[in-house]
């Protein structure tokens, strides 16, 4: 059995996985289909989400009798916990307060370049 559940993706993604799983609500998906399938499902599924988010789950020989993948969740991640994979969410503060650190960074870098430019060409008139 897989689910597969599509959020901000383009409708041509959902008519694609159509011709192989049950659309039973809008952006979820399931069926029953061979694991090479669900690959090539996954593979363009991440291919065309364009900033979209896509989230599979499928039945696998594991402890937990399923595995799991995430595509285009930057508040969530899996973490494998002795062979028991959890989702784990980031405070939703946090991650804008990384984001707007990675931000600080990269115009620290920028000016550091722009620094380092202008003392070369101070030093080589």
């Amino acid at each position: 059995m897989v689910v597969m559940i599509l959020e901000k993706v383009p409708r041509s993604l959902r008519g694609d996985l159509t011709r192989f799983l049950v659309e039973v609500d809008t952006g979820v998906f399931v069926g029953r289909i061979s694991a090479t399938v669900r690959e090539l499902l996954w593979e363009r599924a991440v291919e065309k989400a364009e900033g979209g988010r896509v989230a599979l789950a499928y039945r696998t020989n594991n402890e937990q009798g399923f595995a799991l993948r995430l595509h285009g969740y930057p508040d969530r991640f899996l973490r494998d916990f002795d062979g028991i994979v959890l989702v784990s969410v980031r405070n939703a503060e946090a991650v804008r307060k990384a984001e707007k650190l990675s931000r600080q960074v990269e115009r620290y870098k920028k000016r550091l370049a722009k620094a380092s430019e202008e003392d070369l060409e101070n030093q080589n008139p």
